[in-house]
């Protein structure tokens, strides 16, 4: 061992004494702050939030804001677990991309609790099974998810913050070789998602809709000469090959999911407010909605229509806005707007994923 090698090896078990100090410093400060917050709330997003903004504007490198955005969740994940312990409901089974965004946004320190649809999901935490769910909302290949937007339309739970996950489609195969592949599993969206790769070099497979991608690969782990089209974290659950990776047709694919919960999210500073609306029947009435929020300068990031099911032809519409609800020139908008709707109902406010 080279005497370079020796010193740059003890300076690393240096500071990792350092850290190991630190970390459990950090985590006493936890401790103490969670007995002097009010009504036994564990989880406060917008602290959350500023602390990790912080710590990227901060960021000298070598490691990337995303690197240390996951560490510092993961640190924050292991100390608000010695507060209480945290419930998190998702769309599984294991090995989602659900999960995985479960996992990005409260870290390993949580007790998860998979679930079969995303009707269950809400179920669980209206019902107080769990403190927070996840769920998928939409895809930037494939759009909305309708099964979240109805339900978000019916419930009475607050979005509390939302998780952008890029996606990376894997073929997965007890049987690699192309030629013994005659049907694909997968979730609809990522058949969607994987289309154009599919007709190029599965042009003759069968393709079967899954619940979840990850039910894909429990069929395709079953049945010879099959294959799913889901995440690499799916593989190792259900014993496959990892055959072909990022088989994606958009490399910048990208799916945003919402964290539900009870509870009302104090501003951040970066926040985004959901809404659904639905306008009077009449000429200009969705002009309207939109000049109150052009009048304030507050700026629109989604905009999508959904059958309202209350009748024939009758549509709400889904509004992401910038800014917290509490701002004042939000609130003097979503007044205005509570006067020109026919229907108005606030979603939640909530930090701009981290």
């Amino acid at each position: 061992m080279s005497e370079k090698l020796k010193q740059c090896r003890q300076m690393i078990d240096s500071l990792d004494d350092e850290l190991l100090k630190l970390v459990n410093q950090r985590a006493a400060l936890a401790q103490q702050i969670g007995h002097l917050k009010e009504g036994g709330v564990v989880l406060r997003p917008e602290r959350e939030a500023q602390v990790l903004r912080r710590l990227q504007e901060a960021n000298p490198g070598p490691l990337s804001n995303e690197a240390i955005a996951a560490l510092f969740t993961e640190v924050m994940s292991q100390c608000r677990a010695l507060e209480a312990p945290l419930a998190v409901a998702y769309l599984g089974p294991e090995g989602t991309f659900t999960e995985a965004a479960a996992l990005k946004r409260f870290g390993s320190a949580v007790q998860a609790l998979s679930c079969a649809t995303i009707d269950e999901v809400f179920r669980a935490v209206e019902g107080g099974a769990v403190q927070y769910g996840v769920v998928p909302v939409e895809n930037s290949t494939e759009g909305a998810v309708g099964r979240t937007l109805d339900l978000l339309l019916q419930s009475t739970l607050q979005v509390c913050g939302e998780v952008m996950l890029p996606i990376h489609q894997c073929l997965l195969s007890a049987q690699c070789e192309m030629a013994t592949i005659h049907t694909v599993y997968s979730h609809p969206q990522s058949l969607g998602q994987c289309q154009g790769w599919l007709n190029v070099n599965l042009p003759d497979a069968l393709r079967i809709p899954a619940s979840s991608n990850a039910e894909a690969a429990r069929l395709a782990s079953k049945h010879a000469g099959s294959a799913a089209i889901a995440g690499s974290q799916a593989a190792g659950h259900f014993g496959l090959n990892l055959c072909v990776e990022n088989v994606e047709d958009d490399p910048r694919n990208t799916t945003r999911f919402l964290v539900l919960g009870k509870q009302q999210v104090a501003p951040s500073g970066q926040d985004k407010t959901s809404l659904v609306l639905s306008a009077a029947n009449r000429p200009g009435a969705v002009h309207d909605l939109l000049t109150s929020l052009a009048k304030h300068n507050v700026s629109m990031t989604k905009f999508e229509s959904r059958p309202s099911r209350s009748g024939l032809w009758e549509y709400v519409f889904f509004v992401d806005i910038e800014g917290h609800q509490a701002d004042e020139t939000v609130a003097q908008a979503l007044a205005e707007l509570r006067h020109s709707a026919a229907f108005m109902k606030i979603l939640g406010s909530y930090p701009v994923a981290v």
